[in-house]
């Protein structure tokens, strides 16, 4: 066997394994045993590139108070940060009455990561990442009376790159990602509100998080001037964008703070209704841990729920006990 066949057949295994690996999305957090999960297939039926590698974890709450958020974790569109970003929030949110709708989206994967074999293949890139995101929005909407929510109520959450995609389906809502697979559109896809968290903001300038562009262009249309200024989301805030949460901290050595800076001017600018809160300290990454950050960064748990009063949302107080 020649070096270059040895050198494909480790990409190759390499590949698979990280298929595997994503794929298998099952919670396994033992601290989840208490919760009320549905576990949804949304592609299935469907012809979807990848799409067997996306799910919708559905967190009932005991008292359902209709409101519901699609919770998209980070992780520079090359992975996802599946518990602290994700099923940890469900839990949290379930845990005041929001129905939580954990969305485990397409991601580049990890062997495109380490081999860059977007440069021969498409693999998973733009659209994929909105595409999941309206999906998730679509099937909750069809399904708001299986789960008590009301349709208009349906707001979503991101963190970090998941934060740049909860924004895209904010501003971008009026492109229906969806009819290239064959979905009749039964509902809204634009979401009641958006709360991006430490986001991915800016694909352009010295701000930008460089491998999230990477992730979400791929190797070939990183540097594409048309599609970095077409995703860069300080650059397409609509009229109606709807109502934005967003946080961030100073110190945040991965996604620039100037991310959240851009998003907030250019709401301003648009008058849209928002609040943005920077802590000095915290980092990046902390999700809804109790361990995760500072005790000052750690406040926008309770923020956000009294934001959501803010905006006219029920929620349900005090706050549940530390994450176990």
């Amino acid at each position: 066997m020649t070096a270059y066949l040895r050198l494909l057949l480790i990409i190759g295994v390499t590949m698979l394994s990280a298929i595997r690996a994503e794929a298998s999305n099952a919670p396994k957090d033992t601290s989840l045993r208490s919760c009320r999960i549905d576990t949804v297939r949304l592609w299935e039926g469907y012809k979807t590139r990848f799409g067997d590698q996306v799910s919708l974890y559905a967190f009932r709450p005991e008292k359902p108070n209709g409101v519901s958020i699609v919770v998209c974790p980070g992780g520079s569109y090359f992975w996802l940060d599946k518990n602290t970003e994700g099923l940890q929030v469900g839990k949290w949110l379930s845990g005041h009455g929001i129905t939580a709708f954990v969305l485990f989206y397409r991601t580049a994967g990890k062997g495109e990561f380490a081999w860059h074999t977007r440069l021969l293949f498409r693999g998973k890139r733009h659209p994929d990442m909105v595409s999941d995101g309206q999906r998730a929005l679509q099937w909750a909407g069809e399904h708001a009376r299986d789960y008590g929510i009301d349709r208009d109520k349906i707001g979503m959450m991101g963190f970090s790159a998941g934060g740049h995609l909860v924004l895209s389906c904010a501003c971008f809502f009026r492109t229906d990602f969806l009819r290239e697979s064959g979905i009749a559109c039964g509902s809204a896809l634009r979401p009641a509100f958006v709360a991006p968290v430490y986001p991915v903001v800016t694909l352009d300038g010295p701000y930008a998080h460089g491998r999230s562009r990477r992730g979400l262009l791929g190797d070939s249309k990183q540097h594409d001037r048309k599609m970095i200024d077409s995703l860069s989301i300080e650059k397409h805030i609509p009229d109606d964008c709807p109502p934005v949460f967003v946080v961030n901290c100073a110190d945040d050595p991965i996604v620039d703070y100037h991310n959240s800076v851009l998003l907030d001017e250019a709401l301003s600018a648009k008058n849209i209704p928002h609040r943005y809160l920077r802590y000095a300290s915290g980092g990046h990454g902390f999700g809804v841990s109790d361990l995760l950050g500072t005790p000052e960064c750690r406040q926008w748990r309770n923020e956000f729920l009294l934001w959501l009063g803010e905006i006219g949302l029920p929620v349900q107080f005090p706050v549940v006990g530390p994450l176990d």
